[in-house]
């Protein structure tokens, strides 16, 4: 009976102590940082500009889209998973877009697990042990051209 006590309470304390090394941290990273990392490639051919950024006039508002997208984070940097997770984010709104018939997604800005984040510079992203998640939202448009 005391070995089953025990082990009980070892396992308790190991579940408690690996949910909190594997929770996430909400980080707010420059899109610049992304953009020029080694991950982003040729990808985007759909101008995107995040919420506040000036872009050309919107002559067409074709709705407003949610791209959630995880990456696996182990052996990386927070930076680099958030990163990898924040550019499949852009290209599944790229998408949309494309699918819509819009040529550009704009007002993009970060909700992820909730906690919007609203800005010109920066996207927000929840990186842990394990994965890390960017959920962005956009308005796919048709700007004059």
């Amino acid at each position: 009976m005391k070995t089953t006590r025990f082990v009980s309470i070892v396992t308790a304390i190991l579940f408690v102590a690996l949910a909190a090394w594997a929770a996430d941290n909400m980080l707010d990273i420059p899109v610049k940082d992304a953009l020029a990392s080694p991950k982003s490639g040729n990808k985007l051919d759909v101008p995107f500009y995040m919420d506040g950024q000036k872009h050309g006039k919107v002559v067409k508002k074709m709705g407003e889209y949610t791209s959630n997208k995880r990456t696996n984070a182990f052996g990386k940097s927070s930076q680099e998973a958030c990163h990898i997770a924040f550019l499949s984010a852009l290209i599944a709104l790229q998408e949309r877009a494309q699918k819509e018939g819009g040529n550009a997604v704009v007002d993009v800005y970060s909700n992820t697990k909730n906690q919007e984040l609203k800005s010109a510079t920066d996207y927000r992203c929840a990186a842990g042990t394990f994965v890390a998640n960017v959920v962005l939202k956009g308005t796919v448009a048709e700007l004059a051209k």
